[in-house]
C-alpha cells in the first residue's frame, strides 16, 4: 500500500492506496495556505499512523528536479520551499512529489481511459488549462520540472504588420497571461478566459456555462465565440499531438463536462494533425476526483518497478 496526498489550493486529500487503485482511510483537511509549519504539520499528522511507508504527493505546482524547490502560485507558503526535504526530515520517510496535471495523466494511463496506451497526453480544461505527458507508463520529466504546459507560449499572435498592443487587440484576442507573456492559449481557453473571449467577440457578460448552453442551442454570438475558441485550441492541441505522437488524450476539468465541447475540440484537432484517425483522440477522463491520488500512487508503483 502507498500513502498518497493530492494537494490543491483548498484541500489536502489523503488516502492509503492499494496497487490496484482501491483507496482506504481517505481524509480531507483544509490546505494551510500562508503557514509553512502548519502545512508540513498537517501532512505529518496525516501520515503518522503509518510510520514506515513512503509518501507520494500530487501538488498544484512544480518541484524543480535539481533543487527540490516548489513553485505553487495558489499555495503561497510553499513558494521557494524545498518541501520534500522538510518532509523527509520531519518524518524520516521517502517522499516523492509531482505536478497534479502530470499525476492526472499518469492515473488515466494506469487505471483510466488511457490504460493500454504507450503514449498519452492528458489535458485539463478548467479555470485554466494544463496537461501531462506520459510515455511507457511514466511521467516525462521536463526542464525545471515543467512538462505538458501547452497553455503557455504565444500562440494567439497578430500578423507581423501589427506592432502595437491596441491594434493587435482589434485583430486577435491578444491578452496578457499571468505567466508574463501575451497571447498564451491559457488567456482564452479556460472557463474565465472563455467568458473574456465572449466579450471580446461582441457578446454580453455571461458565465462559461451559459455561453456553452447558448452555443449548443444554435445562438449566433455564442457560435462566433466558440468558432474562435475551437480554431485556436484545435491548432494548439494538434501541434502537441504532432510533436508527441500521443494516441489518446484524456480530458478532465470543469469544461470537459460539456460533452459537445470535447467532441467539437476532438474534431478540430483531428482536422489539423498529420495522421488520419478513424476514431476520436480526445476522450473524457474516467477517474474524476480520484485522479490526483491515484496518480500519486503510480509514483510509488514506479519506484517499486525501478527497484
Amino acid at each position: 500500500m502507498i500513502l498518497c496526498a493530492d494537494i490543491g489550493g483548498s484541500f489536502i486529500d489523503f488516502a492509503v492506496v492499494h496497487p490496484d487503485g482501491r483507496t482506504e482511510h481517505r481524509r480531507s483537511v483544509p490546505t494551510p495556505l500562508d503557514n509553512a509549519p502548519a502545512f508540513i504539520g498537517a501532512l505529518v499528522a496525516l501520515c503518522a499512523p503509518w510510520p514506515d511507508m513512503p509518501l507520494h504527493i500530487a501538488i498544484a505546482g512544480v518541484e524543480c528536479p535539481d533543487t527540490g524547490i516548489i513553485r505553487a502560485a495558489n499555495i503561497p507558503c510553499l513558494q521557494a520551499l524545498p518541501l520534500s526535504a522538510h518532509l523527509r526530515r520531519e518524518t524520516g520517510r521517502i517522499v516523492r512529489i509531482a505536478n497534479d496535471a502530470d499525476c492526472f495523466a499518469l492515473a488515466e494511463a494506469h487505471f483510466g481511459v488511457a490504460k493500454g496506451h504507450r503514449n498519452v497526453f492528458g489535458v485539463i480544461l478548467g479555470t485554466g488549462i494544463g496537461g501531462g505527458f506520459i510515455l511507457d507508463g511514466r511521467i516525462v520529466p521536463g526542464l525545471g520540472g515543467v512538462t505538458g504546459e501547452w497553455g503557455h507560449a504565444p500562440l494567439v499572435i497578430p500578423p507581423p504588420a501589427s506592432h502595437d498592443q491596441e491594434s493587435a487587440q482589434a485583430l486577435v484576442p491578444l491578452f496578457r497571461c499571468g505567466c508574463g507573456i501575451s497571447g498564451c492559449l491559457d488567456t482564452i481557453a479556460g472557463a474565465r478566459a472563455l467568458e473574456r473571449l465572449h466579450l471580446w467577440a461582441g457578446g454580453t457578460p455571461q458565465t462559461s456555462r451559459t455561453i456553452l448552453e447558448a452555443w449548443q442551442t444554435g445562438d449566433r454570438q455564442a457560435g462566433r465565440t466558440l468558432d474562435i475558441w475551437l480554431s485556436y485550441m484545435g491548432a494548439g492541441l494538434a501541434h502537441v499531438i504532432n510533436v508527441t505522437g500521443s494516441t489518446i488524450v484524456p480530458v478532465a476539468g470543469g469544461l470537459s463536462n460539456a460533452h459537445a465541447l470535447v467532441d467539437a475540440l476532438d474534431e478540430a484537432v483531428r482536422a489539423r494533425i498529420l495522421t488520419t484517425t478513424s476514431g476520436p483522440l480526445l476522450r473524457r477522463a474516467a477517474l474524476g476526483a480520484d485522479a490526483g491520488l491515484l496518480g500519486a500512487a503510480c509514483l510509488g508503483l514506479d519506484i517499486r518497478a525501478q527497484n
